[in-house]
C-alpha cells in the first residue's frame, strides 16, 4: 500500500514532489495519477504510476488533490473513497462542502502550498488541523493552522500576494540593471532583499509599523519613495487587488 497519492500532477504537484524529494521523503511511498506530467515527474524521482484514479484511490492512505478548482469536484467523484482516507485538497475555491459529498467517507482537508515547496520554503496553511497531512507539509516548510473555513479563504489570498511579489521583484530587477547593475547581481540583490523584509517582520514581536517607522527617515530615501507610492495610490491598488482575488474564491 502506498501512503500517499496525488492526484492530479501539474506546476503545484511537481514542486511538492521535489521539495518531499528534497527532504529525502521515500518516493516509494508516493503514487502519482498517470495524466498531465505524471510520466516526466514519476521518471525523474523514481516513483510509480497509477493505472487510473481508482486504482490511485485504492492504493493510497492520503490523497492530494492538485487539479484545476474547475475539475475538483469531477475529479474525486465516483472513486473508491474508504472513511480511514484523508483527501488533502489543494484547489483553490474549493470548498469542503463542495468535495464531501462526492468523495465521502473520507475526511477532507484543505490546504494551500506555494511552488516555494520545491525548495522547503513554502508557508501553507491548512484547514482542519490535521496531524498526518501536516507531518507531510512540514517536509516543504511551514505550516499554518487556521481556525475556520473563512479564515483559510482569506488566507489564500497570499497565493496571489506570492506571484505578485515575484512580479515586483522582476519589475525592480530589471530597473537596476537598466541603471547599469549587472543583471544578475540585480537580480539576487532584489530578491535577498525582499528574504530580508520579510524575515525581519517573521521573525519580530514588534508591529509592523514599529518596524518601519525606524526605516523611514525624515526627509530620507524610504520616505520619498512611499511617498511617491502614496501618491500613485499603490497601496490601495494593492488591497484592490486582494479584494478582488478574494471576491473570486467566494465567488
Amino acid at each position: 500500500m502506498h501512503s500517499i497519492g496525488i492526484l492530479g500532477v501539474g506546476h503545484l504537484a511537481e514542486a511538492i514532489v521535489a521539495g518531499l524529494m528534497r527532504a529525502r521523503f521515500d518516493p516509494g511511498a508516493l503514487l502519482l495519477s498517470p495524466r498531465g506530467k505524471a510520466a516526466a515527474v514519476g521518471a525523474k524521482f523514481d516513483i510509480g504510476l497509477a493505472t487510473d484514479n481508482t486504482d490511485l484511490v485504492r492504493r493510497s492512505d492520503l490523497v492530494l488533490l492538485a487539479v484545476r478548482p474547475a475539475a475538483a469536484v469531477a475529479a474525486v467523484a465516483g472513486l473508491p473513497w474508504r472513511d480511514e482516507q484523508t483527501l488533502v485538497s489543494a484547489c483553490a475555491g474549493v470548498r469542503i462542502t463542495d468535495l464531501a459529498p462526492a468523495a465521502a467517507p473520507a475526511r477532507i482537508v484543505r490546504i494551500m502550498p506555494l511552488t516555494a515547496a520545491a525548495i522547503g520554503a513554502s508557508p501553507t496553511v491548512i484547514y482542519p488541523e490535521c496531524v498526518v497531512a501536516a507531518r507531510l507539509l512540514q517536509h516543504l516548510g511551514s505550516v499554518i493552522p487556521l481556525g475556520s473555513e473563512a479564515d483559510f479563504e482569506a488566507a489564500t489570498v497570499s497565493a496571489a500576494v506570492y506571484g505578485w511579489v515575484q512580479a515586483l521583484i522582476g519589475e525592480s530587477a530589471a530597473w537596476s540593471a537598466a541603471h547599469g547593475l549587472d543583471a544578475g547581481s540585480a537580480r539576487r540583490l532584489t530578491a535577498e532583499t525582499f528574504i530580508a523584509a520579510g524575515r525581519m517582520i517573521a521573525e519580530s514581536r514588534e508591529p509592523i509599523d514599529t518596524l518601519l517607522e525606524r526605516l523611514v527617515t525624515p526627509g530620507g530615501i524610504t520616505e520619498r519613495g512611499l511617498d511617491i507610492l502614496s501618491s500613485h495610490q499603490s497601496f490601495a491598488a494593492w488591497r484592490a487587488a486582494c479584494d478582488g482575488v478574494l471576491a473570486k474564491l467566494l465567488g
